[in-house]
């Protein structure tokens, strides 16, 4: 699940890993956010705000107690629904998160953000075909888009379709042509389906966008 992975935490989801300073900043938000619920306990935007918070801490039980506060009250919070469902799969209740996502997309069918973390909990429980089903869907409803493309394509790849990941992580580069993380994750697949030539072209590109070179050595050795 490594690419597939990368994939849900670093596309799926806003959260970035703080640095010392920011994690001090957050503990300062968060405390404020948990001083204004003491006067107003039952506010959705102040629990929901908290919640973030929490995340972005990986507080994951903490965010967990926020959200099944909110859905208690109103089962139909898409947000709530979403974010609980991403603190579950943190905290290895897989079949929790299932629940979460199906009841959102109950509710908004055609939620990117849920169809895609559906068919990645898919394909990390071993669904393979509810996975390829789920994020072909997706592709189609969302043409444009990177995420999809690139999500489907270490789907593939992880199901050994090594030739489709290719071809995705191709049309992924092409929607989003700054993204070096797409660009690896194609040069590794494209070594895998034994275009090293085109790899090494690819690698050639990355290092005329700014890339070190020595940071690709490994990449380099493969194409050999």
């Amino acid at each position: 699940m490594a690419r597939v992975a990368l994939v849900a935490l670093s596309l799926l989801f806003s959260f970035e890993r703080a640095d010392a300073q920011t994690n001090a900043a957050l503990r300062d938000s968060l405390k404020i956010a948990t001083d204004r619920l003491e006067y107003a306990p039952d506010s959705v935007d102040l629990r929901l705000r908290k919640a973030s918070f929490n995340l972005q801490l990986e507080q994951w039980q903490y965010a967990l107690d926020e959200y099944n506060y909110i859905l208690r009250r109103n089962p139909n919070d898409v947000s709530a629904l979403f974010h609980r469902a991403y603190v579950n799969e943190k905290l290895h209740r897989d079949n929790f998160a299932r629940l979460d996502y199906e009841s959102l997309l109950t509710i908004v069918p055609g939620h990117f953000e849920g169809q895609l973390g559906l068919a990645l909990l898919n394909q990390k429980t071993k669904r393979f075909t509810d996975a390829l089903d789920m994020i072909n869907r997706l592709v189609s409803q969302y043409p444009d888009s990177a995420v999809a493309y690139a999500a489907r394509a270490g789907i593939e790849k992880e199901q050994g379709m090594v030739s489709l990941s290719v071809f995705d992580y191709a049309e992924a580069v092409k929607r989003d042509t700054d993204n070096k993380e797409y660009r690896i994750d194609y040069i590794d697949a494209l070594i895998a389906d034994k275009k090293k030539n085109e790899a090494r072209r690819e690698l050639d590109r990355l290092v005329s966008m700014g890339v070190p070179r020595a940071s690709l050595l490994d990449f380099y050795k493969r194409c050999r």
